[in-house]
């Protein structure tokens, strides 16, 4: 019926010298070393399609490297290998080809053959795009409604399917037939999608295969045997169920094989002929395999360590990102390579920790063009909803991963500390002309503060700070110039905001106002107030404070 994921062109790249092509999974993954990236609709889009279909793929015909040399051979060698070619060519042709036929009527990729809704019915092909209104889930600006019809092309409805088996929300599930779990039509007390419990953290490279190789871990004693990804289910032993019916189960993950390809969901897709050819209108999704929690293999999260867990709760627990924040504004935690020795905290991802090891030991250059894409999904009315996407992409300067007091650590660490104080001292600023004026301050959780407008501003800035220390070197003079020329721009920014706020101030801010509070009396007035407001910004910038005393003019 046609789809076929290993050679028809359902997936979309653009090559180094931005040409946009289509393309199978075979053509994508042998000519990795000439693809810059993958096109697809929606940032979320990216792990789905690394974690569900190339990295597997890739893992399980030629194996992952044993040593960190083996790594960096791989990696300098910029592309696979006329070998590797031959293994994943044999791997989607005569061992598994078969099996990635997107409307195969006995075995369709990453889905259950013949999968029935106990009352008989399909539903839209809305239902697997957060974005279009679909049952409970009402995005405030879909343009189309549950009632409208959707038509998914063969390529969409691939990159749809792996998204829903990765971020879906926890609404109730349509019950399958041959379901024993299924009670009333429906599934209740379904989680989100594997990745819709933590904040993803993705390592990119210049070209696809970079990509590929900088998300793949060194395992001294490679992938378990028993392991095997989804479409290789049937040669597992009988300790895991298979997923040829629409039963499922709780249970922990089997391997990484396994963890990458969790089949979430149980998903039919119905195609049908249309005037403009083969598409999808029509889906079944009920309940999948429920994974038990975040196992520590886990390569795509960054993680919190807890020193004394409740009973029953995990020391290290994945971690969310934060709606509002920029992905710098995150780096205390990516840069984070040590495991708290005491107390709690935050550390980094497997795979950033992985890096940072091999750039230590010299097998991975600093002149690498290291990115970090992070993403994930927020839901509402106990995860029901997608209330809002996050996604951003970050340059990382590959130095920047060496130890806990490396030095260009601890000067990206201070340059973000700096925006994150001077949004706080705009915001007392802030509140304390509220209060000279005779109002109250804005509660920290409501309404908009003058700190994002400050850490917008300085969005730009710090990605070219970030883009170019990949190649300060050991130039610690270079280093100290650019930490100057940033706290000029926090300096000029923070400024320019003070001076909107007071300027938005009434006239008796002037004259101000005193408040008793535990039996003392605090004067509130502009002038005191801009006054703290830079004494507290020089402190914040002492780079710009020393520059000034020496005869320096920093920026206005």
């Amino acid at each position: 019926m046609g789809a076929d994921i290993v050679h028809d062109g359902l997936l979309t790249a653009v090559d180094t010298d931005g040409a946009v092509s289509t393309t199978g999974l075979l053509g994508v993954l042998t000519s990795a070393y000439a693809v810059r990236r993958l096109e697809v609709p929606v940032p979320t889009m990216l792990p789905a399609l690394l974690r569900q279909l190339l990295l597997p793929v890739m893992w399980d015909a030629i194996g992952v490297p044993r040593t960190r040399s083996e790594w960096a051979e791989r990696f300098e060698r910029g592309r696979f290998s006329d070998n590797e070619v031959a293994c994943l060519t044999d791997y989607l042709g005569p061992r598994y080809g078969n099996r990635f036929q997107l409307f195969d009527d006995k075995r369709p990729f990453a889905q259950v053959a013949g999968l029935e809704a106990l009352n008989g019915e399909t539903k839209s092909a809305a239902q697997l795009v957060p974005s279009i209104a679909s049952g409970n889930n009402v995005p405030l600006f879909s343009s189309l409604t549950e009632g409208d019809d959707l038509l998914l092309s063969p390529g969409q409805a691939l990159l749809w399917l792996l998204h829903t088996q990765c971020w879906d929300t926890a609404a109730i599930k349509t019950g399958a037939v041959g379901d024993p779990q299924a009670k009333n039509g429906k599934t209740t007390g379904n989680p989100t999608g594997p990745l819709g419990q933590f904040g993803v953290v993705v390592p990119t490279g210049g070209t696809l295969y970079e990509t590929l190789m900088l998300n793949t871990p060194v395992l001294p004693d490679g992938l378990d045997p028993a392991d095997r990804p989804q479409w290789a289910w049937d040669e597992r032993s009988s300790h895991w169920k298979s997923p040829a019916g629409p039963e499922w189960s709780s249970r922990p993950a089997g391997g990484l094989l396994d963890l990458l390809t969790f089949q979430a969901r149980r998903i039919r897709l119905v195609p049908c002929e249309t005037e403009f050819g083969l598409h999808v209108q029509r889906v079944i999704v009920c309940a999948g395999d429920r994974l038990a929690q975040t196992p520590e293999l886990e390569p795509h999260t960054a993680w919190s360590h807890v020193a004394k867990p409740k009973a029953a709760q995990p020391q290290r627990r994945p971690r969310r990102h934060t709606s509002g924040r920029s992905a710098w504004q995150g780096l205390s935690t990516l840069l984070a390579l040590a495991v708290p020795v005491e107390g709690d905290g935050p550390y980094t991802s497997v795979l950033l920790r992985q890096l940072a090891d091999l750039h230590a030991d010299g097998f991975l250059p600093a002149n690498c063009p290291l990115g970090v894409e992070i993403c994930g999904l927020e839901y509402g009315n106990k995860f029901t909803v997608v209330e809002n996407a996050i996604g951003d992409t970050l340059p990382l300067p590959v130095a920047s991963l060496l130890a806990e007091d490396d030095w260009l650590r601890a000067a990206i660490l201070e340059c973000v500390g700096q925006a994150d104080q001077a949004g706080r001292a705009l915001d007392i600023l802030h509140s304390d002309l509220r209060r000279a004026s005779g109002g109250e301050p804005v509660p920290w959780d409501k309404g908009q503060h003058p700190s994002s407008r400050l850490l917008h501003s300085l969005d730009g800035t710090m990605r070219r700070l970030l883009a170019g220390l990949r190649t300060v070197g050991d130039d610690h003079d270079l280093l100290e110039r650019a930490q100057l020329a940033w706290e000029q721009s926090v300096r000029a920014v923070a400024i320019r905001e003070a001076e909107t706020l007071l300027a938005a101030a009434p006239p008796r801010a002037v004259t101000g106002r005193v408040e008793k509070s535990n039996g003392k009396e605090n004067v509130y007035r502009s002038g005191k107030a801009v006054g703290l407001f830079h004494k507290k910004l020089a402190g914040i910038l002492p780079r710009l404070s020393e520059d000034n005393s020496t005869g320096g003019e920093a920026a206005a």
